[in-house]
């Protein structure tokens, strides 16, 4: 027969695993959720730059690392997000960092269409100064809209300037190196576009978002 004590070791270790299992299972439950909200809101934060354009795919399981030397603004690595349509390309987003701002790099999110329009700009992190160079952001101004639409022949390439230069572009009032690094940021970007857009659509997709 099997002693009390023996019967006692028995449950104990019965309710162990019990109690195991369901952590393990409320830990693989929680962080499944989490990173499904994770993704929720990064794909609700990329929506902004993509304005009026319709798709049907996940931006964020289309998403692109790509390496320096790349030929797009910024020395650091490139986020690319790729929009779809029925399996059809539609639009992709760039996150890249402009330099030369005021206060240092600035990291912008670029949409742009597969026609090579600006579909929207967004601020994703800066360090400018408030009240001057933080116009640059959506919130604070309507600044960035004005790009909404723009491509390269709209206006030609050499009129990408603030209108001081001789561009077409406003500057922000009280700030004119900032608005000159986004500018030239957003330039850059439509020409790696226009250069790459079969390859950046053909591309296998990188792992998954962080």
């Amino acid at each position: 027969m099997i002693s009390r004590v023996a019967k006692g070791g028995l449950t104990l270790a019965a309710i162990a695993a019990i109690c195991t299992t369901l952590v393990a299972a409320t830990h693989r439950l929680t962080t499944e959720r989490i990173a499904a909200n994770e993704q929720a809101w990064l794909e609700q934060s990329l929506l902004p730059a993509l304005g009026n354009v319709d798709y049907d795919s996940s931006i964020t399981e289309s998403r692109l690392t790509v390496e320096p030397p790349h030929g797009l603004p910024g020395n650091d690595p490139a986020i690319i997000y790729r929009a779809y349509s029925a399996a059809k390309p539609v639009a992709a987003l760039f996150a890249v960092t402009a330099t030369g701002g005021y206060a240092g790099p600035i990291r912008i999110l670029v949409g742009v269409d597969v026609g090579g329009a600006v579909t929207g700009v967004r601020i994703l992190e800066h360090r400018e100064t408030p009240g001057l160079g933080d116009g640059i952001e959506a919130s604070r101004s309507g600044w960035v809209q004005q790009f909404d639409g723009r491509s390269l022949g709209n206006p030609p390439v050499g009129a990408w300037q603030l209108r001081v230069d001789g561009g077409d572009f406003d500057q922000l009032t009280g700030a004119s190196v900032t608005p000159r690094a986004v500018i030239k940021a957003i330039r850059e970007t439509l020409l790696y576009f226009d250069a790459q857009q079969a390859e950046i659509f053909d591309m296998p997709s990188s792992a998954e978002p962080e």
